[in-house]
Formats: structure tokens, C-alpha cells, sequence
């Protein structure tokens, strides 16, 4: 893994050279294998985490270091979406893309089936919203600490990806597998990886297998 460069999930970040927040979780398109985005949460502003375009960020001993200035970070779109459900009212300013109503689906409410009597008014609901990722349609996130699953059994945790440059192609995906008093930092070949979803990361591999995999030295920062 000379050349490829490690995206370790938690590292600091740097806007044209100054510390603007961390590496929160990352982006992968699971059918070309390549990570697209990084989402960076911000130390200040707003605190909206952000997708970042991967091509602009460069990982590094101290970090990721990203091509741009704080204010162009701030242009970024926002990693999450918040929703109103049905009866909340609207709220920002007018135009605002991020205040949408969230669509009703089901059996229509009757009085009977909210225990009010016919004629009476409806009782008063509390406003309320969801908040859903802004993933890329086709890409799935991966996130620091999710599951990994081997042939026979969950092995270990997601620490981060590596990738190939120029296309950001992922390789490997970094691994602390076994316990606290004999934890290692592994690197499991893409091609052996089945599946990334909801449910983790699936490998082909056994425990055995994994277990035999030599360790690798990430720097943390």
C-alpha cells in the first residue's frame, strides 16, 4: 500500500492549512468501490457537517488537509436534511430548501382511531422532524466503529478506508480486530468484501483468515 493513502475516520482536518473540524464519516460508491465524499463536522459555525468532495482532500500524517478555503468548506452541501411530519408548520425562511413536508402514508386518522368522540376537535400534536443523511443516490455511508462481519462471525470495527489515487478507487478497508488486550489494525482487500450496507461491512474471509492478516501502522491524528 506504498502509494494508496489512508482516510482514518475521526482524523483532524485543515482548510487551506487552518484546523476546521474532523473526519465524521465518509461516502463509498459500493458498486465501483470508490469513496466519493468525506463528511466533516466543523469545530465552530453553524456545526453542520459537510460532504466533501474527496478530490480536494489529501490525508496526511497530521490529518486531512482539504484544498479550500473555511468559507468555500461552508458552501459545501450539509451531510443531513431535516423534515417536518404532517401537521408542523413550515418554518424558515420562505424558499428555503431545507424545510420540506414529510409525506403521509397509511390508513387516513378518524376520531375512533385517536380515542376522540365524533364532533369533538382533533387533539393538539406537537410538532415534530426527522433528520435523514444527504447520501449521494447509489452511495452508502460508512462510519467509524460499524461492524464487520466475516464468513463466521462479527470480527471487528471499521477504522477507516485506503485508497488508490488518481480515482480515489478503494482498496482496503481498515479493521481493529480482536479485543482490547490484543487489538490489531488490520487491512482487508476490497476484492474480498461482499457487501456494505446498513448492517456493516460483510467480508469473505474467516476470523482465521483475518486474523492472519498482517498489521498496519495508521496514524490516528
Amino acid at each position: 500500500m506504498t502509494d494508496d493513502r489512508a482516510y482514518v475516520i475521526g482524523s483532524r482536518v485543515r482548510c487551506d492549512g487552518t484546523e476546521c473540524g474532523q473526519v465524521e464519516y465518509v461516502v463509498v460508491d459500493p458498486v465501483a468501490d470508490k469513496l466519493t465524499h468525506l463528511v466533516v463536522r466543523p469545530d465552530d459555525g453553524d456545526g453542520q457537517a459537510r460532504l466533501v468532495p474527496v478530490h480536494i482532500a489529501a490525508p496526511g500524517p497530521e490529518g486531512v488537509d482539504l484544498n479550500c478555503t473555511r468559507a468555500r468548506f461552508e458552501e459545501f452541501e450539509p451531510a443531513v436534511q431535516s423534515y417536518f411530519l404532517p401537521g408542523a408548520e413550515p418554518q424558515g425562511p420562505a424558499g428555503n430548501e431545507g424545510v420540506l413536508s414529510w409525506p403521509y402514508f397509511g390508513v387516513a386518522p378518524t376520531p375512533a382511531l385517536l380515542g376522540v368522540a365524533p364532533g369533538m376537535d382533533y387533539p393538539e400534536r406537537e410538532p415534530e422532524t426527522v433528520t435523514m443523511e444527504r447520501v449521494p443516490l447509489g452511495e452508502v455511508s460508512v462510519r467509524r466503529g460499524e461492524r464487520v462481519h466475516a464468513a463466521d462471525g462479527e470480527i471487528g470495527r471499521v477504522r477507516g478506508l485506503v485508497v488508490a489515487p488518481p480515482d480515489s478507487e478503494v482498496s482496503h478497508v481498515l479493521l481493529d480486530e480482536g479485543h482490547l488486550w490484543g487489538r490489531k489494525r488490520v487491512a482487508i482487500p476490497i476484492k474480498d468484501v461482499t457487501g456494505i450496507d446498513q448492517d456493516g461491512v460483510a467480508v469473505r474471509l474467516t476470523k482465521d483468515e483475518i486474523k492472519d492478516l498482517p498489521p498496519v501502522d495508521v496514524d490516528d491524528k
